[in-house]
C-alpha cells in the first residue's frame, strides 16, 4: 500500500509505517523548512518574548495588509495537506479570500472567502463540529480535507478591507510523498445569489467540466420571510444531463440530514449539521448547514450541476416561491484542468453581519 492511502485516517494507516515526510507551515516557520521553526528575532523589548529571546514565541501570527494579497504556501511537491488551522479578527470572515492553486496553474482551484471556506457563513462565528471541518471556541476553523499536488502548491489570503488586519494566526500540515496518478484535485466554489418568485433556485455549482467527485455542500440562508423556508429540492445535474437531473432530493433539511423543519433545534454530526439558526430581533433569521459526502461521493465523468430549490408554503397549502439570500460553498474533487470560476461578487456584496 503506499503512503498516500496510508496517511488516511479513512482507510486505518495510523499505525503503518511508511516513508513519508511531515512538514508544517506556520508564522514560525513560513516555508516549512527542516529545522527552519523559530528563527525570528524578538522586536524589541515591548515583545512578549523579550525575556526569553528567539526560539520563544516569537513571531506567532502576521498582519495582512489592506488591499493586500499574502502568500501562506509556497511548496514544491510531491505531497498531500492534510490540516489547516486559522483564526482571526472576525473582520476578515467575509472580507478575506482564500485562494489555492495546484501545480502552477494560472486560475484557483479553491476561491472561497474566509470563514465560509470553514463553515462559518454570514460574516459570524459559530461552533461546527463536523469530521472534515471542525470550528471550535472561539473561532479556531479546523480543515481536514485531503489536497493532493504533484508539483506545487501555493496558498494565498487576500485582505479586501481598507485596513491593515493583524493578529492572524495559521499552521499548514502537510507530507512530503507521491501522489498516485489517480488522486484528483481539490476545489472549492462560493457563489451567492438572491432567488426570485419567478426563478426560485440557487445554483451551487455550474460549468464543471472532466472527470471528479462531489463531496461537500455548506450552506448559508438568509431567510427574508416568515414560515418555513426549506421546502426546496437539491439536485445534481451530471454528465448530459439538461432539463431533468439524475439525482434529486425531497427537501432542503433532508439533503441537510435533518427531518421536518428541523423543528427549530440545531445539530452536528461528522458527516451531517444545522450548527446555526440565529434569529436575533431586528435581523432575519440566518442558517447554516452542510453535508459531506464522504462515505456517498456523487461521482461524474463529463459534467456537473448543482443546484438548491428555495420554497416554503402559502396558506392554501401550496409552495410558495421565496426571494431568499442564499450563499454556498461546493466542495469536489476532479482532474485538471478545471473550468475557470465565475467572478467573486467584490466585497460590499458579500457583507452580511
Amino acid at each position: 500500500m503506499n503512503n498516500f492511502f496510508l496517511l488516511s485516517p479513512l482507510f486505518g494507516g495510523i499505525p503503518m509505517l511508511c516513508d513519508a515526510e511531515t512538514r508544517s507551515i506556520s508564522a514560525e516557520n513560513p516555508d516549512g523548512a527542516r529545522a527552519g521553526g523559530c528563527h525570528a528575532e524578538v522586536d524589541g523589548p515591548a515583545h512578549p518574548g523579550s525575556a526569553l529571546g528567539k526560539g520563544w514565541k516569537t513571531r506567532a501570527c502576521i498582519t495582512l495588509p489592506a488591499g493586500s494579497t499574502t502568500t501562506l504556501m509556497d511548496t514544491d511537491g510531491p505531497g498531500i495537506i492534510q490540516h489547516i488551522w486559522i483564526t482571526n479578527d472576525q473582520k476578515l470572515n467575509r472580507d478575506a479570500v482564500l485562494r489555492f492553486y495546484w501545480d502552477h496553474e494560472e486560475t484557483p482551484s479553491i476561491e472561497v472567502p474566509l470563514a465560509d471556506f470553514f463553515c462559518n457563513g454570514h460574516g459570524l462565528r459559530y461552533d461546527v463540529n463536523s469530521l472534515m471541518v471542525c470550528v471550535n471556541p472561539d473561532g479556531g476553523m479546523n480543515c481536514y480535507w485531503p489536497m493532493p499536488f504533484r508539483r506545487h502548491a501555493r496558498i494565498t489570503i487576500e485582505n479586501q478591507r481598507w485596513e491593515d488586519v493583524g493578529l492572524f494566526f495559521y499552521q499548514i500540515t502537510y507530507a512530503l510523498t507521491a501522489v498516485p496518478d489517480e488522486a484528483a484535485y481539490f476545489h472549492a466554489q462560493w457563489r451567492r445569489s438572491m432567488t426570485t418568485r419567478q426563478h426560485p433556485e440557487h445554483v451551487i455549482l455550474d460549468g464543471v467540466r472532466g472527470r471528479g467527485h462531489y463531496v461537500g455542500t455548506f450552506c448559508a440562508w438568509t431567510q427574508m420571510s416568515n414560515g418555513w423556508w426549506g421546502e426546496g429540492e437539491v439536485k445534481f445535474y451530471m454528465d448530459g444531463d439538461t432539463r431533468h437531473p439524475t439525482i434529486c432530493g425531497t427537501g432542503t433539511e433532508d439533503y441537510f440530514g435533518g427531518a421536518w423543519c428541523f423543528n427549530d433545534r440545531t445539530y452536528s454530526t461528522p458527516f451531517l449539521g444545522y450548527p446555526l439558526f440565529r434569529r436575533e430581533p431586528n435581523e432575519v433569521p440566518r442558517h447554516g448547514l452542510y453535508r459531506w459526502h464522504v462515505l456517498d461521493p456523487i461521482r461524474f465523468r463529463q459534467d456537473l450541476r448543482v443546484t438548491v430549490q428555495a420554497l416554503g408554503w402559502w396558506p392554501n397549502s401550496h409552495f410558495q416561491p421565496l426571494t431568499d439570500d442564499i450563499a454556498t460553498v461546493a466542495y469536489w474533487y476532479q482532474s485538471e484542468p478545471h473550468a475557470p470560476f465565475p467572478p467573486l461578487p467584490p466585497i460590499e456584496e458579500r457583507w452580511s453581519r
